[in-house]
């Protein structure tokens, strides 16, 4: 049986327990789990069982406890994703480049953006690197570098786009509307510090429901063919302004990390 067929056969297993005679019998483990996941959100084609592991994402193994978790009522917090591919360990460096052109406020605003990510195991730093214009000081030699570009030709209702982890390495571009220079100051850090995000593989924190920060309709973005893996030590969840990661920012944004962000972030790096 292939793990597809497999996870097909659990759900309606689940889907029919209420219908067996022995219904006082409790359903085992991984039923248990593979309902849970399902209440939590998870649609059927992220839930893959083998040999009575129950996995999201393909990879991310979701134990009976955690799933128990995820539906808790009144936690209050906010799971976070990632994509299937992440950064290689043989990045270390990456260097975030902006045009000679853009405006102060851009560059003002990654330079912000970018204090957000220190303290992990890689270092990101924005162009110019400072150490540049310091006699006897070498500038940084990146393991990367992303390219940071303005494009007035950007759809409307498309402030920025980015790209995902691709081979090992970070995304390789971030796409900014013209508009992003006229942004409140906060609001560009949370943007640029959002779409940094994405090129180190962290997906939309309610990918599952853009409604929870965007308000209108439900709106499943689901696995946008790069993964959706739920990153172990984030809590199950999701609310309005709760990651700088959720699909829309809100008003009162100050371009910091969240603690969940934080967590997720330590864990990928």
């Amino acid at each position: 049986m292939t793990l597809r067929m497999a996870v097909l056969a659990v759900v309606c297993s689940v889907g029919l327990l209420g219908c067996a005679n022995d219904e006082a019998k409790p359903p085992d483990a991984t039923q248990e789990i593979v309902s849970n996941l399902t209440e939590a959100g998870f649609p059927a084609s992220e839930i893959l069982v083998a040999d009575g592991v129950v996995y999201v994402g393909g990879d991310a193994v979701v134990s009976l406890q955690a799933s128990r978790e995820m539906i808790e009522p009144g936690r209050g917090g906010l799971e976070h994703y990632r994509t299937n591919n992440l950064v290689s360990s043989t990045i270390r460096t990456i260097v975030i480049k902006a045009p000679a052109s853009a405006p102060l406020s851009i560059r003002n605003g990654l330079a912000q953006a970018v204090m957000n990510f220190k303290g992990l195991s890689l270092t990101l730093d924005p162009f110019p690197d400072p150490c540049m214009h310091v006699p006897d000081c070498p500038p940084t030699m990146p393991d990367f570098t992303i390219d940071l570009a303005i494009n007035p030709a950007l759809p409307a209702g498309a402030t920025a786009t980015s790209e995902f982890p691709s081979g090992g390495n970070p995304g390789s571009k971030i796409t900014l509307g013209p508009g992003v220079a006229q942004l409140p100051a906060n609001v560009i850090k949370h943007l640029l510090t959002h779409e940094i995000g994405h090129t180190l593989g962290l997906r939309h924190s309610d990918y599952f429901n853009r409604a929870i920060s965007c308000g209108g309709s439900a709106t499943n973005e689901g696995t946008a063919s790069v993964g959706a893996i739920h990153i172990v030590g984030t809590p199950s969840g999701a609310s309005p302004g709760g990651s700088i990661m959720n699909a829309c920012i809100p008003s009162n944004t100050t371009g910091a990390l969240t603690a969940t962000d934080v967590t997720a972030l330590q864990a990928l790096y």
